[in-house]
């Protein structure tokens, strides 16, 4: 579809064969959807009426430029034509750059999470025309995978119920919004709190309760390195007394895992730095994408581990030296 782009607002973009509302945006996340034959809204007033006048779901989408799932469900989903028809023709679609629309992101983020007890990007929620979520997930294949459906399925399974079983999807959303209502606020205990070193014990044992002690590093594949984490544990063992015996533990534990991770695929031996994560529990094999957060995050952590243990290797680390 092309939606009429004026002269100097992307018309020599318009020559192809699908331009939506997408190009007069500024986000590059948003102009690289532009060309879709999904007949996308930025997140506006102008979608939410829309919404309202054809009485139907919308369909958020929320992403951004180095999203590497993003642009696998674009090029799988997005830009299929008959999965684009599906879209258009049973819902009000709404694309949103999280860079652009923080707020946005984080309030339905909770929701997914609420849902699913996951998150992540690209993150795709359903909406009642007042917003209201009330189903969602992250990335959706183009066909059903083993415990994955299909995207094609989702959009059917979603349009099916909006049109029979409305009034439970409007009671599911009422409770998925007082529940994200709660979340976000919650109320202020009656009894304070008194949080002692037994709490920050109990807290920190229960934080390491996966640790895998084959590989290093915490859970299963795809294994994160969790810099928050080592940054809490490393701030842990620097407490006094530095020497208890669970703290001793806990040194080989960040031990452990912080050469796993040096060592293992998951560093760029080459270009230096760390990758977002391992896809297999052994860090052998990285998933391509390298966040600029993650690494400063990782600095500080080899850089006070070096210091606390007093490690040649890992100030090599944090220095980027291979």
């Amino acid at each position: 579809m092309n939606v009429g782009i004026q002269p100097g607002k992307g018309a020599a973009l318009s020559e192809s064969p699908h331009t939506n509302r997408l190009i007069r945006e500024s986000s590059p996340y948003l102009l690289q959807h532009a060309h879709n034959p999904v007949d996308w809204y930025p997140w506006g007033a102008a979608a939410f009426a829309e919404a309202r006048r054809r009485n139907c779901p919308i369909f958020l989408s929320v992403g951004y430029s180095t999203c590497y799932w993003c642009h696998v469900m674009e090029r799988e989903c997005f830009e299929n034509a008959a999965i684009a028809a599906e879209m258009n023709r049973l819902f009000v679609n709404i694309k949103v750059d999280r860079e652009e629309h923080p707020d946005v992101d984080q309030l339905y983020m909770t929701a997914v999470q609420l849902m699913t007890r996951s998150g992540g990007w690209p993150m795709n929620v359903f909406l009642t025309p007042d917003r209201a979520p009330f189903f969602g997930g992250t990335y959706f294949p183009p066909e059903d995978m083993p415990g994955r459906p299909g995207f094609p399925k989702v959009l059917h399974s979603i349009g099916e119920a909006w049109q029979h079983r409305r009034g439970d999807i409007e009671e599911s959303a009422k409770q998925l919004v007082e529940l994200t209502r709660r979340y976000a606020c919650p109320t202020v205990p009656e009894v304070l709190i008194n949080i002692d070193a037994a709490m920050i014990d109990t807290l920190v044992g229960r934080s390491v309760a996966d640790y895998d002690k084959h590989y290093g590093g915490f859970g299963a594949s795809p294994k994160f390195p969790r810099q928050t984490l080592l940054e809490l544990l490393l701030a842990y063992c620097a407490a006094e007394p530095a020497t208890a015996p669970a703290k001793t533990s806990l040194r080989k534990m960040l031990a452990n895992t912080l050469d796993a991770m040096a060592r293992g695929g998951i560093r760029d031996h080459l270009g230096g730095g760390f990758h977002r994560y391992s896809t297999d529990a052994m860090w052998r094999i990285p998933h391509f994408e390298i966040m600029l957060y993650d690494n400063a995050m990782l600095a500080w952590v080899y850089a006070e581990a070096s210091r606390q243990m007093q490690s040649p290797a890992f100030a090599a680390v944090a220095r980027g030296h291979l």
